[in-house]
């Protein structure tokens, strides 16, 4: 679930894709990289941190040029993360290239083997690297070629940018599973970005969504991308960034993520219409409940309270690698509003029960600030299966749904009450019109070998 950026026929590319970083900051905050290419050169600078700390003026005054692509990393597994940071840079045959990508790959581990079978030498243990190096063995004269040789031995959900160093080439997987978008940049320029948050800031216009399969071009002398459809479409966008990855005030693929998670809590509240208790009022879990507590308060008549304070110079707590980190996080983050909620019933809105320990430290720290009861509802199903499309829930055993029944898990909470989204909800709150990727709620692994 990291985030990609390209800018293309730009002067100010480097700044500008470390200014669209920072808007995708949520995606990613465990290391950021930009590489520009300027005068047939590719430069590179990446780093741990978050973007603000890694690019300062003097690393934009480096990243010269009117091309550039970055990234914000996302680990699916702990470790050191700069070893696997991005953009990854190759030279080759046909000169010098850079790529990131926001996704997973499912046939890395077999393609990894083919290569080093072959006399690949691996520097990091990013899937992203298979890519290099099927590019650079290829026998075809032409970068796009070779690109397109390498995608046909690629498996997963991907959304890459290759930058060489005079072109960018942007692919989206035939499911597009992960989203991508194109904008048009006022003062000059293309912008590819994985969420449309990143277009106000550099004062970019929505074009439209890459398609799935589609391969874009960006060259120099052409006003506009050359679109190529490389894979017939087979649309199955992730549901799970509706309900917790992207930024709300984002459009993916044509459905904005704050109506849509707006709709979920409203559909909690319709189903919670025969409930057997009273509430005093609708909680958020900060921040991604709050679209979801709005609508359920809207909706259910409830008023709507800001009982948890949320730190925010604290990062995300679902993507943090580590359980020892996520825990702490969580006690850093976030803050009851004591003389609000005592002696209070609260309904409790949360994006989704990943490994419960989050939730069941929300109930206590409530209870123990004197809350009369916690009833927890949650604005998605439950998270029964791993993800191996870009999402860091790849052990089934850290998934409490897998391990526990509802109300197992409404004891294990502390909750008064628990109450999820079905499926069937879900899809009815997204939109009904499209089929959706959601194999962590149903385990339909669709992306097949």
């Amino acid at each position: 679930m990291c985030a990609i950026v390209g800018i293309y026929g730009n002067d100010n590319a480097a700044r500008l894709a470390s200014i669209a970083l920072f808007a995708m900051q949520h995606r990613g905050q465990e290391a950021t990289g930009i590489s520009s290419s300027n005068n047939g050169k590719i430069h590179t600078i990446k780093n741990r941190g978050l973007v603000s700390e890694v690019f300062d003026d003097d690393a934009l005054r480096v990243l010269k040029g009117n091309m550039a692509i970055g990234h914000n990393r996302y680990s699916t597994a702990g470790g050191d993360s700069i070893l696997d940071a991005q953009p990854v840079f190759a030279k080759y045959k046909l000169g010098e290239m850079s790529i990131v990508h926001n996704g997973n790959l499912i046939n890395k581990d077999e393609v990894r083997e083919e290569l080093t079978n072959n006399g690949a030498i691996f520097q990091t243990g990013m899937d992203t690297e298979n890519l290099i190096h099927l590019i650079a063995k290829s026998s075809k004269d032409r970068l796009r070629d070779r690109i397109k040789e390498a995608l046909n031995k690629t498996i997963g959900a991907y959304c890459f940018i290759v930058q060489s160093r005079s072109k960018q080439f942007v692919i989206r997987d035939r499911y597009g599973i992960r989203p991508l978008s194109l904008g048009k940049i006022k003062s000059g320029g293309y912008i590819i970005a994985s969420e449309t948050c990143a277009f106000d800031l550099v004062d970019a216009e929505f074009i439209r969504d890459v398609r799935p399969g589609e391969m874009l071009v960006f060259a120099e002398g052409h006003d506009e991308p050359e679109s190529i459809q490389l894979f017939e479409p087979e649309f199955r966008p992730c549901a799970f960034e509706y309900v917790y990855f992207a930024r709300p005030d984002s459009e993916i693929d044509g459905k904005n993520v704050y109506k849509t998670r707006e709709n979920m809590g409203r559909t909690l509240a319709k189903n919670d219409l025969n409930r057997d208790f009273k509430v005093d009022m609708v909680v958020p879990v900060p921040d991604s409940g709050v679209p979801a507590a709005l609508g359920y308060a809207e909706e259910s008549k409830i008023p709507f309270k800001y009982g948890i304070i949320r730190n925010h110079y604290v990062g995300r707590t679902f993507i943090e690698p580590t359980q020892e980190m996520r825990n702490l996080k969580v006690r850093m983050k976030l803050s009851p509003m004591n003389s609000l909620i005592k002696g209070k019933s609260l309904l409790v809105i949360d994006d989704s029960i990943v490994r419960g320990t989050t939730s069941k430290r929300i109930v206590k720290m409530l209870k123990d600030a004197g809350a009369k009861e916690v009833h927890f509802r949650v604005a998605s199903p439950e998270i029964k299966f791993p993800c191996y499309y870009g999402i860091d829930t790849p052990n089934q055993e850290e998934l409490i749904s897998h391990k526990m029944t509802k109300d197992e898990i409404c004891e294990y909470i502390q909750a008064d009450s628990l109450e999820y989204l079905s499926i069937e909800d879900l899809k009815n709150s997204i939109g009904a019109d499209r089929n959706y990727a959601l194999e962590s709620f149903d385990g339909d692994y669709f992306v097949t070998k």
